[in-house]
């Protein structure tokens, strides 16, 4: 009776012990194999989620902007973050959404400071009193959010009422409305398809 008081007692020790051995044993493996030849340090991801959407509130309390999509991967090597299918809103001082961008897919930085969108990248800028609904199209995209900054250094090309237009490069503002094109700029305009007010 003794004994078996004794084996009972020391069972959660004896687990522990043999958990402990276990890690140790995995951590020394991790170790050597990180430092053979052959390793090449894995990019898998440690959570996935679906249907995401999440808002950024600015200081006064309003939405600066909201950034949602399908599926998200995010991996701990880099700390960086994979969506599928994501959309950005940007928002403006009337609080009405901005810019809009979507995209196949696009990576977020390990501190939210970056996302970096790619492949069929769409970029809708909202009409407005003076000016129709403008859309961008590229390959990639680069997005400061809190600078309200978009860019890229790839073919794109933009489109709106009256005007359409190629160009390599471009760097866009959604608080100040500014499209910087960086270069081979070539165009085509139409004032004829300028939306008419109603009089």
């Amino acid at each position: 009776m003794t004994t078996g008081r004794l084996t009972t007692a020391a069972a959660p020790l004896l687990l522990v012990g043999m958990l402990a051995a276990v890690t140790f044993w995995l951590d020394r493996l991790v170790h050597t194999s990180a430092n053979g030849p052959w390793n090449v340090t894995r990019h898998d991801p440690d959570y996935i989620v679906g249907k995401l959407s999440g808002v950024r509130l600015g200081g006064n309390g309003a939405a600066s902007y909201a950034l949602s999509a399908e599926t998200m991967k995010h991996y701990p090597d880099d700390d960086s973050t994979l969506l599928t299918a994501p959309q950005f809103d940007s928002y403006g001082g009337s609080a009405q959404v901005a810019l809009t961008v979507t995209a196949s897919e696009a990576v977020v930085s390990s501190n939210g400071e970056h996302v970096y969108f790619q492949d069929d990248v769409r970029v809708t800028r909202a009409a407005r009193a003076d000016g129709s609904e403008l859309v961008m199209r590229t390959t990639f995209l680069h997005v400061v959010p809190d600078h309200h900054v978009a860019r890229t250094d790839r073919m794109v090309s933009i489109t709106d009422a009256t005007m359409t237009i190629s160009a390599v490069g471009l760097e866009m503002n959604s608080e100040t409305r500014v499209i910087k094109l960086l270069s081979s700029v070539r165009g085509t305009y139409d004032p004829a398809r300028a939306p008419r007010s109603g009089r």
